[in-house]
């Protein structure tokens, strides 16, 4: 117990100080480095497991967008590593967030809002990652807050 104590300790100075470092850098390096991983992941498997073809003739076409449903999953999943790059670079960050929240409120309108709020647990494929992922890139897009001349 002692030691799972000092591992904590230990964890949150280390990760305290990379934050610091990070802050003095760019203080979203960090958001912008997990974002970027998150859409990169949930695109690039896709394009070798065919995925991205069976959403959009298994799912985009079934619910209205044929004969378009695989051009819309390859633009959606193109997007996302488009953005997860310029993420990465700190470049066009706020189209960049606007164009993957847009992506993001469609997925939640079309597919997680009718599955509930959970992702795991109490329920399955619900709203909350993707609602989280909005608020994240939100805070990447203005790192000071809204602000009249910023929006």
């Amino acid at each position: 117990m002692k030691n799972a104590y000092y591992l904590n300790v230990r964890f949150f100075i280390i990760f305290n100080s990379l934050i610091t470092k990070c802050h003095n850098m760019n203080g979203n390096l960090l958001l912008r480095i997990a974002v970027a991983i998150i859409l990169l992941t949930h695109s690039v498997f896709g394009m070798f497991n065919n995925g991205i073809n069976d959403f959009g003739n298994l799912y985009l076409n079934q619910i209205g967008f044929a004969p378009f449903g695989v051009f819309l999953a390859w633009s959606i999943k193109l997007s996302h590593v488009i953005a997860a790059v310029l993420l990465l670079l700190n470049k066009y960050v706020k189209l960049a967030g606007f164009v993957t929240i847009f992506v993001l409120v469609m997925g939640i309108i079309l597919v997680h809002f009718q599955e509930g709020w959970f992702v795991v647990g109490g329920g399955r494929n619900g709203v909350e990652y993707n609602f989280l992922l909005i608020v994240v890139l939100l805070a990447i897009m203005y790192p000071n807050g809204f602000k009249k001349n910023t929006i």
